[in-house]
């Protein structure tokens, strides 16, 4: 009894090595291109661009079906930095870039009902039926997919302060340096 579930359990050891080596060997990539753009856009998987997340976004840009100005959390930062990798005139943002948000949960009106863990792309939201639901501020990306699914509207965006921790540069060095 003892000898099968060795042998057993060596079996399975010499089969996982075999299937890891095996998707390591014919490993497929993707379009470097695309993993290219996709890795400039901020990965909010908010949809605000008209395509249902950032890598979507990332294959039309790459097929020329997009403009690069469509992502408003990225801001016109975003769109510079797409026009740089693609060689592409900059252009203004497609809509109104807004401050960085995150989420907050009024746990008194919160009924529980999990739709909006259900509408979060990132998993920015905690809670199970019927109990408390809460954010986890450092997932959520403040794309508002959580707003409208709510019956109780118990969900608020909360503009995150700018700190040390979280600028970044609005514009580039050449543009400082013509400025002063």
């Amino acid at each position: 009894m003892i000898s099968a579930l060795a042998i057993m359990a060596l079996g399975a050891i010499v089969l996982g090595a075999a299937l890891g080596f095996a998707s390591i060997k014919f490993k497929v990539h993707g379009n470097p291109l695309v993993e290219k753009i996709e890795g400039l856009l901020p990965q909010t998987q908010c949809g605000q661009c008209g395509y249902p997340g950032c890598h979507p976004y990332a294959e039309a840009i790459a097929k020329g079906e997009a403009e690069i100005n469509l992502c408003p959390p990225g801001g016109e930062e975003g769109v510079r930095k797409l026009a740089d990798l693609l060689g592409r005139e900059v252009k203004p943002l497609d809509a109104e870039e807004k401050p960085k948000q995150v989420a907050v949960i009024d746990e008194n009106t919160c009924i529980g009902c999990t739709l909006c863990i259900q509408a979060c792309p990132v998993d920015a939201i905690v809670g199970a039926a019927k109990q408390l639901h809460v954010i986890i501020e450092k997932q959520c990306t403040g794309c508002e997919l959580c707003l409208p699914p709510c019956p109780v509207e118990c969900i608020s965006m909360v503009t995150v302060p700018e700190t040390v921790d979280n600028w970044k540069w609005k514009y580039p060095v050449t543009e400082i340096r013509k400025v002063a």
